[in-house]
């Protein structure tokens, strides 16, 4: 099986070809059907299957929202349709896998410097 972020850029070229459209209620089913495979399998748990457990938990702060809601639903719920939801997955996705790119420091007491990791 591919990687799970190697999967998912997969599906953003071609989501039609993976999803069989461009949806992001398909996109869950697709990706609670990848990891119900896994567990099937038997499958040793990669450090980016535990990485994509924190996304729905850090959806919800993104958008500042306390609900039972999933991820998707909370995307759909900020997009006019499925498909821009699914975009906006992709678009959110990103910035989740970039959160540990970049770390505040204080250099010499001065104001807070951004720098790559």
């Amino acid at each position: 099986m591919h990687d799970l972020y190697t999967l998912i850029d997969k599906i953003q070229k071609a989501p039609s070809m993976y999803l069989g459209r461009a949806s992001i209620i398909c996109l869950q089913a697709f990706l609670s059907g990848y990891s119900v495979a896994q567990y099937e399998l038997s499958a040793t748990q990669t450090s980016q299957n535990k990485d994509f457990q924190e996304f729905p938990e850090w959806v919800k702060q993104k958008f500042n929202i306390q609900t039972s809601q999933s991820w998707a639903n909370i995307l759909l719920f900020h997009a006019e349709d499925e498909q821009k939801a699914l975009d906006l997955f992709f678009k959110v996705f990103e910035e989740f896998r970039n959160r540990h790119s970049y770390v505040s420091v204080t250099v010499d007491s001065a104001k807070p410097q951004t720098i790559a990791s």
